[in-house]
């Protein structure tokens, strides 16, 4: 997935956000300042060359390239020791008008990299503070694991654009790599309102946990709670046991990942295609995927046995109802349906496991 780039192994304090830059090679950097200057000293030469005659040398009176040279050396670098002078009319209103000017963008050039370190916080804090007036309905993601870094994934391949998502994790290097990757980060440790805070969770519209701790999934869903109320929790733990807390302390979804793996495999020691099959309902955008959309006003009161497409269930009430037990469609209801995309296999396009 491509993004804007950040340099890294910067390191940041603790709640301090940090958002994805650009990377810019230091080489390149001051190879282009110095081509810069030198392209402003030979503009000089080639002006004072033009109207050799309006400038006295001292020594001998006449103005070489090399007198040019020297001269635009020494008025560039504002020493001026006044053994080359313009003394006609014209060489003198160059000079304001022409070489000062120059003079100015070339001392501009020498300090730009200072000027550019001194402006640099500044700048960042100016950036931050636009962001965060900015950000409202995003995604918090918490932890920026493999779990973490794969549900990123699948929501931008659903539309969420990267700048809607913020990554809080505690670690220095799970921060940087998510700025290279393109989504801004806080680090910190999530259990901390002041940490989410920084992350701007009470105005997110869904926050996804994927520490490596159920306790600490725990405590980070009530402090989310705490923070916003009315926002989508969903939260991956180990044990299964512990579900029935994180739906206690305000979590929406809660997805064990030691028993789905557990079960994953005894399907594919069974049977091999058909865990090919749950792969691809995993994947987005590719082969077999479940759709959720609305019922269409004329579509109340049919059942879901008339789709075309297969029906698995009906969100209804905030409950997912298996399509058996729907006898009609109502107005507010939500189909989720199976959709079929072109899997590639070695550079060919092949059909996918149960499909036309």
């Amino acid at each position: 997935m491509a993004g804007p780039k950040t340099t890294s192994g910067a390191a940041i304090e603790r709640g301090q956000i940090k958002l994805p830059e650009r990377e810019i090679d230091p080489v390149r950097q001051i190879t282009r300042r110095v081509l810069y200057g030198l392209g402003i000293l030979a503009a000089v030469v080639c002006v004072v060359m033009a109207d050799g005659t309006g400038y006295k040398d001292s020594s001998d009176g006449q103005m070489s390239w090399l007198d040019a040279l020297y001269y635009a050396t020494v008025t560039l670098s504002t020493t001026g020791y006044g053994d080359i002078v313009p003394v006609s009319p014209t060489a003198r209103l160059v000079n304001v008008l022409v070489i000062t000017p120059l003079r100015i963008a070339f001392l501009a050039i020498l300090v730009g990299t200072a000027f550019q370190v001194l402006t640099k916080n500044y700048r960042d804090q100016v950036r931050r503070d636009r962001w965060r007036k900015t950000l409202r309905g995003h995604t918090v993601v918490i932890g920026y694991g493999t779990k973490g870094a794969n549900a990123i994934k699948q929501l931008h391949a659903s539309g969420t654009s990267p700048e809607q998502v913020v990554v809080v994790d505690n670690r220095q290097e799970y921060v940087d790599e998510a700025n290279r990757d393109g989504y801004a980060a806080v680090l910190g440790d999530a259990t901390r309102a002041i940490v989410l805070r920084q992350a701007s969770v009470h105005t997110a519209a869904r926050v996804i946990i994927a520490t490596n701790r159920d306790d600490t999934a725990v405590l980070a869903t009530l402090t989310v709670r705490q923070l916003n109320p009315k926002c989508l929790v969903a939260v991956a733990i180990r044990e299964a046991e512990n579900e029935p807390l994180l739906l206690r302390s305000g979590a929406d979804a809660v997805i064990t990942s030691s028993a789905a793996a557990g079960r994953l495999l005894g399907v594919a020691a069974k049977s091999p295609q058909l865990s090919e099959v749950f792969s691809d309902l995993l994947v987005h955008g590719d082969g077999l995927e479940l759709v959720e959309r609305p019922v269409q006003p004329e579509e109340v009161g049919r059942t879901p046995r008339e789709y075309p497409e297969p029906v698995v269930a009906v969100l209804r009430d905030g409950k997912a109802l298996p399509w058996q037990e729907v006898a009609t469609l109502q107005s507010g209801d939500c189909l989720v349906v199976v959709g079929c995309r072109p899997r590639k296999r070695n550079g060919e396009v092949t059909s996918v496991i149960g499909t036309p």
